[in-house]
């Protein structure tokens, strides 16, 4: 077969590296999962009234969705106090960042990005041509942002920051983003990824809608594989003004969400009952974990988030193939460039105890 020639920036993409499935560690190694804890889903599951719009709404997929998400950007808009025009529902907040790159990037255009963060900044970026302008994080992996805006020059386009920030569970503090907001340049587009603002409790925490109701540049991603407990479905959303999302819309698939996501999605705004319970879960459990690691020699990095960076001081790629012998299975830390760190997502009070129980054996082996 003749070799067909491919766009020369492909060359540059590094693919994502998902967390290990479930059934691909029961088919491979032959044990059963006891704890997923690397991907941070939410442990308790879905709503049970996203599960039962779920089973309703089987009936209907032989009718293509609605393609506008009209119900569910409603329901939207009325929780969090925007206009309805002002939010675009996507498959997922990957495919916002796919569709904001492709709004806004030309070959050879940059974008500003931390390190450690979530990949797709950088993979958004390149697929489009564009060139990441990667900054590391502080050593306590808190926003160097005086480094991040040195970085910013007349052919940046997006500014990106995280927060909570993925994998660190690190935030931008109010004043932080206020700072990055009045030094920036007015044509620079700040993409804020608040997938895990739900579960923050610092009180010097910011609201990025103040900010978007101010004029400033910033698309806020949210989603509902977290809190919500949705990730199986794929749905996020952006909130920004109504010309940017006008402009998004304009490279947007058409029936882009389905239509089961989009009434689950719908449903599971509605149990504030099932998010007061997931944030019980996830502080009960960061309280336990962070005492029992600490006791065992690791240090755990302060987190908002469900999930938390620890550093166990050796390299990980060992312990986590013991963890998946023994039907646990964690984030190792080389994919982000710190291989003596993991990250472990906070599960129910069952799993949060088998994770501690197989890790001091795997602990208590080695001495």
């Amino acid at each position: 077969m003749q070799i067909i020639s491919k766009r020369a920036n492909l060359d540059t993409i590094k693919a994502y590296v998902p967390g290990k499935p479930v059934e691909e560690v029961e088919r491979e190694l032959g044990v059963k999962v006891e704890a997923k804890l690397a991907s941070n889903e939410n442990t308790l599951g879905p709503s049970p009234l996203a599960v039962r719009a779920i089973i309703e709404s089987a009936d209907h997929v032989n009718l293509y969705p609605d393609g506008s998400c009209h119900y569910l950007r409603n329901a939207l808009a009325s929780k969090i106090g925007v206009d309805p025009g002002q939010l675009m529902v996507t498959n997922g907040a990957d495919e916002a960042l796919s569709l904001i790159a492709r709004t806004y990037i030309n070959p050879g255009e940059e974008t500003v990005m931390p390190d450690p963060s979530f990949p797709q900044y950088e993979f958004a970026t390149r697929v489009m041509d564009g060139k990441p302008q990667v900054v590391p994080l502080r050593k306590d992996f808190s926003y160097d942002l005086d480094a991040m805006l040195s970085a910013v020059n007349e052919h940046t386009r997006i500014f990106y920051l995280c927060s909570p920030n993925n994998p660190t569970g690190t935030i931008l503090t109010k004043p932080e983003l206020e700072k990055a907001l009045d030094q920036l340049p007015g044509n620079v587009l700040v993409v804020l990824d608040e997938a895990y603002y739900e579960y923050v409790t610092e009180p010097d925490y910011f609201n990025a809608l103040d900010y978007i109701r101010s004029g400033y540049p910033v698309i806020a991603l949210r989603t509902f594989s977290k809190i919500y407990g949705l990730a199986g479905l794929r749905v996020g959303y952006a909130i920004a003004d109504e010309m940017i999302i006008k402009d998004l819309n304009s490279v947007r698939e058409p029936f882009n969400v389905n239509r089961v996501a989009q009434v689950a999605a719908a449903a599971a705004l509605e149990d504030d009952q099932h998010v007061t319970r997931s944030l019980e879960t996830v502080e009960r459990g960061k309280e336990l974990l962070f005492g029992e690691l600490k006791s065992l020699g690791f240090y755990c990095y302060p987190t908002q988030t469900n999930f938390i960076f620890v550093d166990f001081r050796q390299p990980t790629d060992q312990l986590f193939q013991e963890l998946l012998r023994k039907g646990i299975i964690i984030r190792p830390g080389g994919i982000y460039g710190y291989p003596e760190h993991a990250r472990v997502t906070i599960g129910t009070d069952m799993e949060n105890k088998k994770f501690l129980e197989k890790l001091k054996e795997i602990v208590s082996a080695k001495v």
